[in-house]
């Protein structure tokens, strides 16, 4: 089935009537992904820019999350290559690894949160990356404190801060978690499913966020939905998939939900993506 290819969104400048594209902050070509020699993705295409929320939409065994994994090294490239906020995935060592994994921010449907430790020491635990051995041992600095402060007044429970996690709603912990991946000062924010497990308004509340970190802080937000209607409410443009293959890649206000209907078999149910 034919990749349904829509113009790019219009983030071109224009200097002197010659159109100037910005680089993408990750840059996906031809990419395959294969586990013990079974095939996962293959020949996937992407492109993600400063400043805008891009949706992956897919049923369940589509891909999704072995296309966000391979973007960290955490799944397998056998094709291809990766380029993610000026790494080469596939050539990384074990340091470059390290490096990349630092400066992604990772949002997934369970909330990882520590449930014992406050809202605070949760959110702190982003920055452990770039913390030194004196931290290590001895806590977070003033700064560091600071700035958790600051990234949960964004996500909008300050007021939360010293209360354990375990206290918290389902939304509230998304919104800690997104403030913990913000305290990594991350280059590209990742988000598997991260409004499965929350009712609609809270799933809107939530994407809503992303979306307005996305635009302001000019981070790029991948996000991986089931559910279309959020999809095509909060993202500036979709990319679906189907058996591991690019079926869509539009800007979304160029797509309705018809579109999206190739990316589904009717004997497909909308589970979890365990790919």
């Amino acid at each position: 089935m034919q990749t349904l290819a829509l113009p790019a969104e219009a983030s071109a400048a224009v200097t002197s009537g010659a159109v100037q594209v910005p680089a993408p902050l990750v840059a996906v070509r031809d990419l395959a992904v294969g586990y013990g020699g079974a095939p996962v993705l293959a020949g996937v295409t992407l492109d993600l820019y400063a400043g805008e929320m891009v949706a992956l939409l897919g049923a369940s065994g589509s891909g999704k999350s072995s296309l966000m994994k391979s973007l960290t090294g955490f799944a397998p490239i056998t094709g291809g290559n990766a380029k993610v906020v000026g790494h080469d995935v596939a050539t990384l060592g074990r340091g470059g690894m390290r490096r990349l994994r630092s400066e992604v921010g990772q949002v997934f449907q369970q909330f990882n949160l520590i449930p014992r430790l406050s809202v605070l020491t949760n959110v702190l635990t982003g920055a452990l990356h770039d913390a030194g051995p004196i931290n290590l041992v001895g806590g977070f600095s003033s700064t560091q404190r600071r700035r958790a402060m600051e990234l949960l007044d964004r996500v909008g429970i300050p007021h939360k801060a010293k209360e354990p996690a375990r206290s918290l709603s389902g939304g509230q912990q998304q919104r800690v978690a997104i403030a913990r991946a913000l305290m990594q000062q991350p280059r590209l924010i990742l988000a598997d499913e991260p409004v499965a497990s929350l009712d609609p308004r809270l799933a809107d509340s939530v994407l809503a966020l992303l979306r307005s970190i996305a635009t302001e802080g000019g981070i790029p937000v991948l996000v991986s939905l089931h559910v279309l209607p959020l999809a095509l409410a909060h993202s500036d443009r979709i990319v679906g998939l189907r058996h591991g293959e690019v079926l869509v890649s539009a800007p979304t206000d160029h797509l309705e939900a018809s579109a999206l209907s190739v990316l589904y078999d009717e004997e497909e149910s909308h589970d979890d993506d365990r790919s």
